[in-house]
């Protein structure tokens, strides 16, 4: 009976991962009889699971989306990480998903033991957010190109790029990444023929899926790392390139979640390329890696540090002034 319940949830779970599924390619994946498959299947409905089966040649199964959600099993670690990530979303960059969080949470936290609870309230308790979240995201937009990347879809919208200009844009969609700031598509423009990086929230206008598109080879097997790389030099209004005084490994650990492009340049040294929108935005993420660094451009962000060295430094000597007697 374990090992039943066990492999009902990996069907779930597959099912999941993927629009349809054959039913043979389905067997195959769990090692089981196309006749164990459709029993699993029938207590899958019994649980109250919306499993849709077509028969025939090219028949298969797939999860359909229904009005009233089924029980849904989570592991201790599991609930946790939900009951955190809907605390996280209720005031996160994802618009719209706040109120509905909010209830989500209140439904879990209800149900939860107070084991879980007291390890969650814990988590929260210490955590403290740093700075501005960026600008948010549309849920339903954002769901919409998840759909998108999963079924293979063409996508084509109005894009809005950082100087404002407008154009159309044909895309096949393959991955969603997310910066501790900003989403970000990955996706290979069909008209451009090339692979480009799009940030959610200048997307414009309505969003239209087309037909199913063949998957190409993604440019890069760290997708997060090739996402970093665009967008830490192109994306921003400032592009800057320094040198630090510290080792590759150690900048990276500092600057995690900050869209960087570090290179190990001769000694103890690294070259970073990043970028920000603002001039305090770069001054604060540099200044706070608590390295030494040399600023090779652009000469706006040395103006600026300088500018910012001279009145912090009046604001230590207006404290050593105080405290003479």
């Amino acid at each position: 009976m374990v090992q039943t319940s066990a492999r009902l949830l990996r069907v779930l779970s597959l099912l999941q991962s993927r629009r349809f599924w054959a039913g043979g390619d389905l067997a195959q994946e769990l090692g089981v009889t196309e006749r164990s498959v459709r029993r699993d299947m029938d207590r899958l409905r019994t649980l109250g699971y919306p499993v849709h089966a077509t028969a025939g040649v090219g028949g298969g199964y797939q999860l359909g989306a229904e009005k009233e959600l089924p029980p849904l099993p989570l592991e201790d670690d599991e609930a946790v990480a939900v009951a955190v990530g809907l605390r996280t979303a209720a005031a996160g960059p994802v618009k719209g998903l706040e109120e509905a969080a909010v209830r989500a949470l209140g439904k879990l936290e209800q149900v939860l033991p107070k084991r879980l609870r007291r390890r969650v309230n814990a988590l929260q308790a210490v955590s403290v957010r740093l700075g501005d979240a960026g600008p948010t995201v549309d849920a339903g937009l954002l769901a919409s190109i998840a759909n998108a990347c999963r079924d293979g879809e063409l996508l084509r919208f109005g894009y809005g790029s950082r100087d404002g200009t407008a154009s159309q844009r044909s895309v096949e969609p393959y991955r969603l990444v997310h910066t501790s700031h900003r989403w970000y598509l990955l996706a290979y423009d069909v008209e451009r023929e090339g692979w480009r990086t799009f940030r959610i929230d200048r997307i414009r206008e309505g969003l239209e899926t087309g037909r199913a598109f063949k998957a190409r080879p993604l440019p890069a097997e760290d997708v997060a790392a090739y996402v970093s790389q665009a967008v830490s030099t192109e994306a921003y209004r400032f592009r800057a390139r320094v040198t630090v005084h510290a080792p590759a490994h150690t900048v990276s650990e500092q600057l995690s979640g900050v869209a960087a492009r570090i290179e190990p340049v001769e000694g103890e040294r690294c070259l970073v390329h990043t970028g920000g929108d603002s001039l305090e935005t770069l001054a604060f993420h540099l200044g706070w890696m608590g390295f030494d660094f040399e600023v090779h451009e652009p000469k706006e962000l040395a103006e600026h540090l300088r500018r910012l060295s001279e009145r912090l430094a009046r604001a230590a000597n207006g404290i050593e002034r105080a405290s003479r007697p």
